[in-house]
């Protein structure tokens, strides 16, 4: 395939991953707006947000048979027109039942995102170039994590939210049919004999294994927290607890958009070199995630540093557990890589539907004044997540004989 084909993919593609995030946190810009529309409270705002994450979850066993069986072209088409569907119900919506379903189907249409920019990469590039394009995809991706931030902000201070909703399903009209009509079909790698009930049974086999929770167990819960967060919570954090102000927290938001875009590109690009060195990438994942740990253990401390410089490292060291779909394929066979990935990303996206929930659950016992929630309340959450962080931490590095026998087997 010439150089321009596979430019062509890799722009298409990144962006439709581009729309998925956008989605993904655009609730952070709204919830002002939509709790006092409302009269939502911190749960009700944590459930309606979540279920993104539940509908992406839900669809990635059914998007993984989809993509094997008509390949990322016309699946990702598709699957984009569930999601502007769904961000114009959200948007049209009159109560919390239609936004829910809104919502929902947005999850789900944007399933299929990040999935089909790996699947149709990996159709047109050498494997060596992967971990870095793939890299490459994320960092664009994370465009959507700054566009929530202060570009966002602008647009609600001159229009609706609900405005910003029909452009929305505009935008994402326009990149599902720039991805049918532009992207470039290939049949490698596409396999019609495939069923569900065969991605059933290998999700379940996955899930069984003690090598996939051993590796899984620290980047799962820590970027579980990363993206509730960045999703959703950080702002209000931003906001009670830093007592910043509305315009400079936006601008921090999009810091830490750009600051994960840098990270995944740069932490990608190091695992590379030090496993030259005899570095795993499984240690090296483990120092970074670490290193994430003790970023969240310095702003509960409230510790007297630049509320950017900590914002700027959660964000780089945020998205360091990206590195554990690499480590799968140290420890799983070749035939069982594609498994392994949608069951992790299946766990993950479950971890952080129960996460955002949970944390406006917990908020919501404190009361809120003014729309916002008492110091405590935010930092009695984040020790909660600090704890769960560690203790999944220690059974990562726990030494495992499970780890070297499947490295045998994967080899």
């Amino acid at each position: 395939m010439t150089s321009s084909a596979s430019l062509r993919v890799f722009f298409l593609f990144s962006a439709g991953y581009f729309v998925s995030y956008v989605f993904r946190g655009v609730n952070l810009g709204f919830a002002p707006y939509i709790t006092h529309d409302l009269g939502l409270s911190a749960a009700d705002l944590g459930l309606l947000t979540s279920l993104y994450f539940l509908g992406f979850a839900a669809a990635q066993i059914p998007v993984g048979m989809l993509l094997d069986r008509f390949g990322p072209r016309r699946v990702t088409a598709g699957m984009l027109l569930f999601a502007a569907l769904g961000i114009g119900v959200f948007g049209a919506a009159r109560g919390i039942g239609g936004m829910m379903a809104g919502r929902l189907l947005i999850g789900v249409g944007v399933s299929v995102c990040m999935s089909a920019a790996f699947k149709a990469l990996a159709q047109i590039l050498p494997v060596a170039q992967l971990p870095m394009v793939n890299g490459l995809v994320m960092a664009v991706g994370g465009l959507g994590g700054v566009v929530v931030g202060s570009p966002l902000a602008l647009l609600l201070g001159v229009t609706d939210w609900r405005h910003i909703c029909f452009g929305l399903v505009v935008m994402t009209l326009a990149v599902a049919v720039a991805i049918f009509v532009f992207a470039p079909e290939r049949r490698e790698g596409v396999h019609r004999n495939t069923d569900m009930l065969t991605q059933f049974k290998g999700t379940w086999h996955i899930l069984r294994s003690g090598t996939f929770w051993k590796i899984a167990s620290f980047p799962v819960v820590t970027q579980g927290v990363f993206y509730a967060m960045q999703s959703l919570w950080i702002r209000p954090y931003l906001l009670d607890v830093m007592n910043l102000s509305a315009e400079y927290a936006a601008v921090l938001v999009s810091v830490l958009g750009i600051a994960m875009m840098i990270g995944c590109v740069s932490f990608g690009a190091a695992a590379r070199s030090l496993a030259r060195r005899g570095v795993t990438v499984y240690a090296f994942c483990g120092f970074g995630m670490a290193l994430f740990v003790l970023v969240q253990l310095l702003m509960l401390a409230r510790a007297p540093i630049s509320p950017a410089f900590l914002i700027a490292c959660y964000g780089i060291f945020g998205g360091t557990g990206i590195l554990s779909y690499a480590v799968m394929a140290e420890y799983f066979p070749t035939h069982m890589i594609g498994r392994a990935h949608s069951t992790l990303t299946l766990v993950l996206f479950i971890l952080i539907f129960g996460l955002q929930v949970g944390i406006g659950a917990m908020l919501s016992h404190w009361p809120a004044q003014a729309g916002r929630y008492p110091v405590v309340a935010h930092l009695s959450v984040w020790g909660v997540l600090i704890a769960l962080q560690i203790a999944s931490a220690i059974w990562y590095a726990l030494p495992g004989s499970v780890l070297e026998k499947h490295r045998g087997m994967a080899s």
